[in-house]
């Protein structure tokens, strides 16, 4: 009789077990699926409905790292750089080799003017040999090099990252904003101009190919440059803002 007890137990103990992990198992799948739909949101650049989405997922599945990495982005689209960095150290501490949260780790760290953290991180995200987009931590390198006054290095840093990827945006950037701070805003204005023939709606090479105007003392060219940054910005970006500012203050 006992014997029968004990296996009777047994079999309860081992079916609520399994019924818990099916209910886990359907919950993380729902917070998945609600994590997407925060990203999507994020990809519209709607921050705080990202947030609301993504603090829902992370109540039912909160040692998720995927939704711990999609937490921090929202926190620095909200400019919350502190708890990006929160977020992204959680997410690394469940996934140690997470090569992208420790990449937007970086980023954060960047953000929040920690630069020599921030170039440490990025180095990190560098020996991993099998990381899919190398140029995002070059260009990061260079910018907070930039940062620094560190010129000739930032500049390595972006031509590295270039190598990678001959387009990318935020390195032709960095380019640009160094050959202004450092007195060749001629140069400057050259190689926008072949920048902008190749990518003509990209509204950071207009802003910056007005502030390349500026330097040289050429407001009318600045000005028009600035009309089509405003022209090509979402309304309400700071951009857009930076843009109808300038406007204002050259006119």
């Amino acid at each position: 009789m006992k014997t029968k007890l004990f296996i009777l137990i047994c079999i309860c103990v081992a079916a609520a077990s399994c019924t818990s992990t099916v209910q886990t198992q359907k919950q993380n799948k729902i917070a998945q699926a609600i994590r997407k739909e925060g990203d999507v949101f994020q990809a519209q650049g709607n921050y705080t409905a990202a947030l609301n989405k993504l603090l829902k997922a992370e109540k039912m599945a909160p040692e998720d790292p995927y939704i711990q990495n999609s937490l921090g982005l929202a926190y620095m689209g909200k400019e919350r750089n502190d708890m990006a960095i929160k977020a992204f150290g959680k997410a690394l501490s469940l996934k140690p080799d997470y090569t992208e949260a420790l990449n937007n780790l970086g980023a954060a760290y960047l953000r929040d003017k920690k630069f020599d953290i921030a170039i440490q991180t990025f180095n990190k995200v560098l020996e991993d040999i099998t990381y899919p987009t190398p140029h995002y931590p070059l260009a990061n390198i260079g910018w907070a090099q930039l940062s620094q006054n560190n010129y000739p290095v930032a500049q390595n840093y972006f031509f590295k990252a270039l190598r990678e990827v001959p387009g990318f945006i935020p390195a032709i950037h960095g380019l640009a904003q160094l050959y202004i701070r450092t007195g060749q805003a001629d140069r400057a204005v050259d190689y926008l101009n072949k920048q902008i023939k190749k990518a003509p709606e990209t509204a950071i090479f207009h802003k910056d190919l007005a502030q390349a105007y500026e330097a040289c003392g050429k407001t009318r060219q600045a000005v028009k440059a600035w009309e089509v940054t405003k022209q090509l910005s979402p309304k309400h970006s700071s951009l857009y803002q930076k843009a109808e500012q300038r406007l204002f203050e050259l006119q």
